[in-house]
């Protein structure tokens, strides 16, 4: 067996995390002593949309000295995350219900323990599909870029196939007129 680097993001000093707790308890719903926070920091909006999302930072955003946070999310019945991309990889894994990932132009169907491994900037978004809550784990590095929209070509791209198009939740329409309508998302 090797011995990890120095600077693993792996490997916690023996300093325990602000609130001094070490261990956090999964109660089914929640976890003792972590807030869950809105998705994202801005509404969802006619150009990102998304529903029913809920974020729980488990790692990372209380003193704990590492370079990664993992974090929670779970989807709602209907919910969907924003069609986004980023620099940084995901490597997903989902610990309930059921969903459908889009992926580039692949759409995985996914449940309990499945793993779906999102690359840099390649568009993606999670969709619930069951009447349960679709959760899953979600580890990233600490210091990471913001997650963008897709440009108008990479958007066309997308849903010029139509296994893709049957899954995701975007606008039917997008203008570059502030008075236009967005028509509502689909379904």
């Amino acid at each position: 067996m090797t011995e990890p680097p120095d600077d693993s993001s792996c490997e916690l000093p023996d300093l325990p995390p602000k609130d001094g707790r070490r261990h956090r308890h999964f109660d089914g719903v929640t976890w003792d002593g972590v807030t869950p926070q809105v998705y994202k920091r801005a509404p969802s909006s006619p150009s990102a949309p998304w529903r029913d999302v809920v974020r729980y930072t488990l790692v990372g955003e209380t003193g704990e000295p590492t370079a990664f946070h993992l974090r929670y999310f779970e989807i709602g019945e209907g919910g969907y995350s924003s069609l986004e991309k980023h620099r940084y990889v995901h490597a997903v894994v989902v610990l309930c219900g059921q969903g459908k990932v889009i992926v580039g132009h692949e759409v995985f169907d996914v449940a309990p323990f499945d793993l779906v491994y999102v690359p840099s900037l390649l568009p993606h978004q999670f969709v619930n599909t069951g009447s349960e809550p679709f959760g899953f784990l979600c580890p990233v590095d600490a210091d990471r870029d913001r997650p963008q929209g897709l440009s108008g070509a990479e958007l066309a791209d997308l849903l010029s196939d139509p296994v893709v198009r049957e899954v995701v939740r975007i606008p039917d329409r997008v203008t570059s007129s502030k008075t236009d309508p967005i028509d509502p998302v689909r379904r």
